[in-house]
């Protein structure tokens, strides 16, 4: 009977080698899921800064816009400064939903910490120790 039981029973340098192979595997898949995570949030800055950017460059845009609809309007008094007016107005809220949707989007890409990672690597290192003192115990 405990021959049988022995046969079932791996020796230690074999419960070693398992649990080396294991830690091997689980930090090769942390390190995937943190590349994957930073990824995803460098995406996320990159639009966001992106959208800002656009917003910059709408808002240069708008003045110069209001810039020629005071021309106009002081030059001639006439209509045509106020088709010159509501472009710049039209341009100035576009700026507005561009730096709003910029902003969402670079909050949502910081920090840069692969904070979803963080926290299964510490689960996985509680768990590890739990096993450990679990092991010993016995």
């Amino acid at each position: 009977m405990t021959d049988l039981r022995h046969r079932h029973e791996a020796s230690s340098p074999e419960l070693v080698r398992q649990a080396t192979d294991q830690i091997t595997t689980l930090v090769r898949q942390e390190m995937q899921l943190a590349r994957a995570e930073l990824t995803e949030k460098g995406k996320r800055l990159g639009i966001g800064v992106g959208l800002f950017t656009g917003a910059g460059v709408t808002v240069f845009y708008a003045v110069g816009a209001l810039l020629f609809a005071l021309g106009l309007g002081l030059a001639e008094a006439m209509p045509a400064w106020l088709a010159a007016l509501v472009v710049a107005v039209l341009l100035l809220v576009v700026a507005g939903v561009q730096t709003l949707i910029g902003r969402a989007q670079v909050k949502r890409g910081t920090p840069i910490t692969p904070t979803g990672t963080v926290e299964s690597v510490k689960a996985d290192l509680d768990a590890i120790g739990s096993a450990v003192e679990e092991g010993r115990s016995r």
